[in-house]
């Protein structure tokens, strides 16, 4: 998939691979660890604090004590120019919190600091999950047998997000009311335009094109969504095909579950040269499913059928990344990227705006 807004580096995984606190994302580690030992239960210092490598856009720090580590998402620090509902750390909390009484494996919520006056801005804390996380959806090393079953529990576990029953696990106000591509579409073209660096005429041509073509209203009743459901973003069992948590919520809400999985399902449709993908590989040889397959199963699982054009869903999903990408670049120019790794991202904006273009154009051929 695309290094998105939320992507860390292919050589750590989520949990591994720190680095000193950047500058610009430091805070008063004494503070913090004064709020953590009323907040927290068992916590206690001295406290160390290391940076991860990767996340773009809410940076993600790893809290070292003698007994346990920690990990804390903020927004990012006090310079920062934050886009219109970008950063809403305490959505990514309230989700998790609220999903761990269902079959989605997510990290435990141990505390949500939305005084800023503490480290000089929100932040949340949660266990450190202990397991792997796998960046090369190939899953170079392994047998065939590995990779279907590693295929199988991610359909799976976003099976199981899309048939959480929202009004019983208290999300059912977690996103705004009306047609969902209509929300979507408008505000990452708002974001793109905001954060807009160079001109890019398939992103122009997309922001005309989408709201004319989107689906009819359906009856599909909306689940909680993602927003970002890749491989990269699961945290694996160390030996086993399990998934112990799902990763980085800040683009989940209330929407339309066919959206949120044709977006995973862009994995078969981007040239691992340029993203994170898997087409033009032998899935067969590999012991991967193809993509028919894998739709179908998770058809089985959630009870839905996929209607309208397939191609409009894989448009809107490259569109949206494509403004996310975009979003990225210009936290760059604005010298507020949150890793070494943004300006790689930033300038997959304009391959991945034209691949939205390309898949518009298959739409009722």
């Amino acid at each position: 998939m695309p290094d998105n807004d939320t992507n860390k580096h292919s050589d750590f995984s989520a949990f591994e691979g720190t680095r000193p606190v950047n500058e610009r994302q430091r805070f008063d580690t004494d503070a913090l660890a004064a709020w953590l030992a009323s907040h927290v239960d068992g916590f206690a210092g001295p406290l160390a604090v290391e940076q991860f490598a990767g996340g773009q856009s809410n940076p993600t720090f790893k809290l070292v004590t003698p007994s346990r580590s920690y990990v804390m998402r903020a927004k990012p620090g006090p310079a920062a120019k934050l886009l219109p509902s970008a950063h809403a750390i305490e959505r990514e909390y309230r989700v998790m919190d609220a999903l761990a009484a269902t079959d989605v494996p997510v990290a435990r919520m141990l505390a949500l600091c939305e005084d800023e006056s503490v480290i000089g801005r929100a932040f949340y804390v949660m266990e450190f999950v202990e397991g792997r996380v796998l960046w090369d959806p190939s899953l170079p090393g392994m047998t065939q047998a590995e990779r279907a079953a590693i295929y199988d529990e991610t359909n799976r576990v976003i099976a199981a997000l899309h048939t959480v029953d929202a009004e019983a696990a208290g999300l059912a106000d977690y996103g705004k009311p009306g047609n969902y591509f209509e929300r979507q579409i408008g505000r990452w073209s708002k974001q793109y335009v905001a954060s807009q660096t160079e001109k890019i005429d398939a992103m122009d041509r997309l922001i005309d094109w989408l709201p004319q073509r989107i689906p009819p209203a359906s009856d599909r009743k909306a689940s909680v969504v993602h927003g970002d459901f890749r491989l990269d973003n699961l945290i694996f069992h160390r030996d086993e095909p399990r998934v112990l948590a799902v990763l980085d919520w800040e683009l989940s809400t209330l929407g339309d579950p066919l959206a949120d999985f044709a977006y995973h399902c862009m994995a078969w449709h981007v040239d691992p040269s340029q993203f994170r993908g898997i087409a033009g590989l032998d899935w067969a040889a590999l012991g991967i499913p193809d993509e028919a397959a894998y739709v179908a199963r998770y058809c089985e699982r959630t009870g839905l059928a996929i209607e309208g054009d397939w191609n409009f869903y894989l448009a809107y999903n490259m569109f949206r990344i494509a403004a996310i990408l975009q979003g990225i670049m210009k936290r760059v120019t604005d010298g507020t990227a949150a890793s070494a790794q943004a300006i790689d991202a930033g300038r997959r904006a304009r391959p991945m705006a034209e691949l939205a273009w390309q898949y518009a154009q298959k739409v009722g051929r």
